[in-house]
């Protein structure tokens, strides 16, 4: 199993275009919104999460560009971990592509019925909370009850959901848990075995977001790192979905020293794995 980082920021990327932060400042590479591309055998190829940057992000990745006939795309489907503005907006963007297999939860598909009626319109797009992938095995684990701001919905959900994806050809496994709020029942067991888990980085502490005059980060629905490193110490696990204000971007930091030193990794847009 083939899998690319296209993107490894939270919502709004690195710089954020309405932040004045010394991180959004730096001059660093940018970091696009997260989402990842997963393939069987290098040709067909499926979105986890589909990002606002998703136009920038194929663009810039040689295996997702168009070809080789005019209208041909290796695009075959994507996986929603939740109904989020910025893991969803992408899918207004790749419209053009005639129809795509899209799966989430069932709370999140409910949400998300405007902004379907719109790309329906573009094509024979179809909508399910059950995934099959050609030559993959994906299993679900329902972490989250956190809704998007903009959903009215009644449901309790699951709203948030990680997905394990497995290759029984490598034997390799990936977990994609990009958001989580707790460390949720049974995700110990979910994560047993993985080659390769990118977990939740949105935050690094718990007060984060007080210098922004944000909300704590646990009502935004994330686990910060200093929740999570006492759990991973030792795995050669990755975070992801790094939020603008995370001390971790910075390479000199000690919250950055402090990652590496547990054996995890800040992997960058366009990191490479093969599980």
């Amino acid at each position: 199993m083939k899998v690319i980082l296209l993107g490894t920021a939270a919502g709004g990327g690195c710089p954020q275009w309405n932040c004045a932060c010394r991180l959004c400042t730096s001059g660093r590479p940018p970091r696009t919104q997260d989402c990842v591309a997963i393939s069987a055998d290098g040709a067909g190829w499926y979105l986890l999460n589909c990002s606002p940057d998703i136009r920038a992000q194929l663009l810039g990745t040689p295996e997702l560009r168009a070809g080789p006939g005019p209208r041909e795309t290796p695009l075959r489907g994507v996986l929603l971990t939740d109904a989020e503005l910025d893991h969803v907006l992408g899918l207004l963007m790749v419209r053009e592509s005639g129809g795509l297999p899209v799966w989430a939860p069932p709370a999140a598909l409910s949400a998300l019925a405007p902004l379907r009626a719109i790309v329906d319109g573009y094509g024979d797009w179809t909508w399910s909370s059950s995934v099959a992938i050609p030559g993959l095995r994906v299993d679900v684990l329902p972490v989250s009850d956190k809704r998007p701001k903009y959903a009215f919905s009644d449901s309790a959900g699951p709203w948030v959901v990680a997905y394990r994806i497995s290759d029984p050809a490598t034997g390799g496994v990936l977990v994609y848990a990009p958001c989580l709020r707790s460390w949720p029942p049974g995700f110990d067991e979910f994560v047993a075995d993985a080659s390769l888990v990118l977990l939740d980085g949105t935050f690094y502490a718990p007060d984060e977001m007080a210098g922004v005059g944000g909300p704590d980060q646990l009502a935004m629905g994330h686990l910060p790192i200093t929740a999570t490193l006492p759990r991973i110490a030792g795995r050669r696990w990755a975070f992801t979905h790094l939020n603008n204000t995370n001390p971790v971007l910075d390479p000199a930091s000690p919250e950055h020293a402090a990652v590496l030193a547990a054996g995890a990794s800040l992997p960058a847009d366009g990191a490479r794995f093969s599980l």
